[in-house]
């Protein structure tokens, strides 16, 4: 989805001029995602927990391919032909729409088809996509079109995928979850409707720690991606320089990810992995404060922007599995889903906010971002202020159990009853221990109750008595 979006292909100059638009409108197609994002998302998060992954994967696919193809022929290379900007327009607001239907689902996908041990890794593995397409199209963009007069051609080959995407869901997907469950949640119905489940999380207060302080790391994190050009131009780096930059920024995101992902899954400690990884991360972004602001370390803004990156990006899908466990038995695309939504709102007010506080330079010869040069040093201050904030509150308030497995221990070791022959039973009830964040056999009791002897022996024992 993300590889079809315009605005994030490195392109806005090339954009404008072919379909004969300014750069604000040229920045609308990439606001049109979050301003449709927002109030879709709580349709999504109803959509998948109550007709299932197949349906909202497949109604996603539709979209995207809608949107790519829309796109494309809203910009023919025929001479003559004035492109019509509202058809592209419109193309951008069926990929807005189909975004939220991708990007929720890594969550619902783990829990249904994977057994615990695999759950952040899974999650991880789909989660990453989304920065590996933005990335994918940052390299190919350039290549493709080179000059304004290539830009169908870019979206020619952005649209062809699409549609190969949706024809392979639409054929492909045959249900929303496997026929053996892999796990004792992913086998039981019970979870709360959407509704009922909303209240509950509202009365969660684990949950709306994770809600504000997580919704706030995504918002600084879209607001490093999206202001990282503008803010490194100022000390005279080049934009070549700031997407090399943007490059390290996911490609070592998606590796600390993938380490992050597979220990959780073997240590179940979510906790203590995303307060580790939050604090690092609000210090690689008050590294970046400091060295965005001298001249001629590229070496020093790289490091730095690599460290951001893999602290960070590696929180999202293990912080996605804890929405659930702490909220459960809430659905996983609500509980989840809601942590996006305080994302795009903060990433809304924080970019508003950032630009509010630049101040216009008179004199930066230096200065590689044309005519118009901004200062960024207070608002890149306060933008790590607000992470190192935000991080704190987290590592000091926020506490949970583990819901959801402690939930798949009861229903895995809770009752059983083990049938000796057609007449003895023996009654063996467990205890689930508290999960503490590694997998540990539960206290086993024998009650006193045999229920084929139970007659004999209280004849005998009051004979003795």
């Amino acid at each position: 989805d993300h590889m079809t979006n315009m605005r994030k292909l490195k392109l806005a100059d090339q954009s404008a001029q072919y379909l004969k638009v300014s750069l604000d409108d040229i920045n609308w197609l990439s606001l049109v995602y979050m301003i449709v994002a927002i109030p879709l998302s709580f349709g999504t998060t109803w959509l998948l927990d109550t007709f299932g992954l197949r349906i909202t994967l497949i109604l996603g696919s539709w979209l995207n391919m809608f949107g790519a193809v829309l796109r494309f022929l809203g910009a023919p290379s025929r001479e003559g032909f004035i492109v019509p900007y509202p058809v592209v327009m419109l193309g951008q607001t069926f990929g807005a729409l189909a975004q939220p239907l991708i990007i929720f689902t890594p969550t619902k996908m783990a829990a249904l088809w994977f057994p615990d041990n695999q759950r952040a890794t899974a999650n991880m593995i789909t989660s990453m996509s989304n920065p590996l397409g933005v990335l994918l199209a940052n390299i190919i963009s350039p290549w493709v079109a080179q000059t304004s007069a290539q830009i169908p051609n870019l979206l020619l080959v952005y649209a062809i995928p699409a549609c190969i995407i949706c024809f392979l869901a639409t054929l492909g997907i045959r249900s929303s979850a496997p026929p053996t469950p892999p796990s004792a949640s992913a086998e039981s119905s019970d979870l709360e409707p959407f509704v009922q489940g909303i209240k509950l999380l509202l009365k969660n207060k684990a949950y709306l720690i994770l809600l504000l302080c997580f919704g706030s790391g995504i918002a600084v994190f879209t607001c490093f991606s999206t202001l990282l050009e503008q803010i490194l131009c100022v000390q005279g780096y080049t934009n070549d320089f700031a997407g090399l930059c943007g490059a390290l920024f996911i490609v070592f995101g998606i590796v600390g990810a993938g380490a992050l992902g597979l220990y959780v899954d073997k240590t179940k400690k979510f906790i203590e992995a995303i307060k580790i990884n939050m604090s690092f991360s609000a210090l690689a972004c008050i590294a970046f404060a400091v060295v965005s602001l001298m001249r001629q370390q590229k070496a020093a803004v790289a490091a730095v922007c690599s460290l951001f990156g893999f602290f960070g990006f590696s929180i999202y899908p293990v912080a996605m599995e804890l929405s659930v466990e702490c909220s459960y038995p809430v659905g996983e695309a609500t509980s989840a889903g809601l942590i996006f939504i305080s994302g795009q709102i903060q990433s809304v007010l924080y970019i508003i906010l950032l630009q509010a506080l630049t101040v216009r330079l008179t004199d930066s010869p230096q200065s590689t971002c044309g005519d118009a040069v901004l200062s960024w040093k207070v608002p890149t201050l306060v933008m790590a202020g607000l992470c190192t904030l935000f991080t704190c509150c987290f590592v000091l308030l926020f506490h949970t159990r583990y819901r959801r497995l402690e939930a798949e221990e009861q229903a895995t070791y809770g009752t059983r009853s083990i049938n000796n022959s057609a007449t003895d039973e023996v009654t063996v009830t467990t205890e689930a221990s508290r999960f503490s964040g590694t997998t540990t056999k539960p206290n086993v009791h024998i009650t006193d109750t045999f229920s084929c002897c139970q007659f004999p022996l209280q004849l005998f024992d009051s004979v003795l008595n």
